[in-house]
């Protein structure tokens, strides 16, 4: 499945892409059994983003291959990193329950010397009531 990807609209600024795909699925390596999660793809993008429809596709490409939690997690997120090049990006897969145990798998990766800018929080900043 091949990847895709168009310009960043606004290279010069840092902003967050947040994803959430539902319905992910692949197959247990030792019991051929689907398991099924809910990834969540956060990442500021450099110079590319990943296009939609590509995305779905290559997502889909994963319904019918064996892989540990683990190693499906950070080989989804390598070929990210590989195609889109971010400043960050986390991959958040949430396995739903198998044998009793729900599975969390979170990978990330980090531009090599850059840095968030620090966040604002709005709500720090309550307006003074006039009444006395």
């Amino acid at each position: 499945m091949i990847l895709e990807t168009f310009p960043n609209p606004n290279p010069e600024r840092d902003y967050h892409i947040h994803m959430e795909i539902p319905e992910f699925t692949c197959l247990c390596p030792k019991t051929s059994q689907p398991d099924f999660a809910k990834l969540y793809l956060d990442y500021i993008p450099d110079e590319k983003c990943v296009e939609l429809k590509s995305l779905k596709l290559y997502i889909v490409s994963y319904r019918n291959q064996g892989a540990f939690h683990e190693a499906v997690t950070n080989r989804i997120l390598n070929d990210l990193v590989e195609l889109t090049r971010p400043r960050f990006m986390r991959l958040t897969a949430k396995f739903y329950v198998r044998g009793g145990i729900f599975t969390n798998v979170v990978a990330e990766h980090r531009m090599s010397g850059w840095e968030p800018k620090p966040l604002v929080d709005l709500m720090a900043f309550e307006p003074q009531s006039n009444t006395r």
